[in-house]
């Protein structure tokens, strides 16, 4: 009896670091830019599962979304710039996908997010050991209409 309950254990353990594996398997490749360190993407389920789990890992989470009707549905396609408290830029880059993960030190940033060519901004203080998010709505007349870049 005692036997079969390590064999089963031993199995369950198994069975939990194949899940796990896989679920770290989702999450898109950890980028550099100078020393700032980002996720971009969540298109598809496991994806966007896998973003979400480690978002408490990242000093800032940003979220894109369209509003449509009367609901807001995750957006992508946007181009994001980070710029410290000096006016450095220390992030550019595409997102395709309605999340970014990004690991900056404490301090003030302004972070702007553009879609279809009309951008917006938020200022965010990240704090040492905290995760802060940001959440990017456009209305959809905004990146739906003709010749608006989408």
């Amino acid at each position: 009896m005692h036997n079969s309950r390590q064999i089963w254990l031993a199995c369950a353990f198994a069975v939990a670091a194949c899940c796990a594996a896989a679920d770290d398997s989702a999450l898109p490749l950890v980028q550099q830019q100078g020393a700032v360190s980002y996720v971009a993407g969540g298109v598809g389920q496991d994806e966007s599962d896998a973003i979400k789990a480690a978002m408490p890992h990242y000093a800032l989470n940003l979220t894109f979304a369209v509003h449509r009707g009367a609901k807001d549905e995750y957006g992508a396609d946007a181009q994001v710039e980070i710029h410290n408290a000096a006016g450095t830029t220390v992030l550019s880059t595409p997102v395709a996908g309605p999340y970014l993960l990004v690991n900056l030190p404490a301090g003030r940033y302004s972070v702007q997010a553009t879609a279809s060519g009309h951008a917006q901004s938020k200022s965010v203080d990240i704090v040492a050991g905290q995760s802060r998010k940001a959440i990017f709505v456009w209305p959809s007349e905004q990146v739906d209409a003709p010749g608006s870049g989408s």
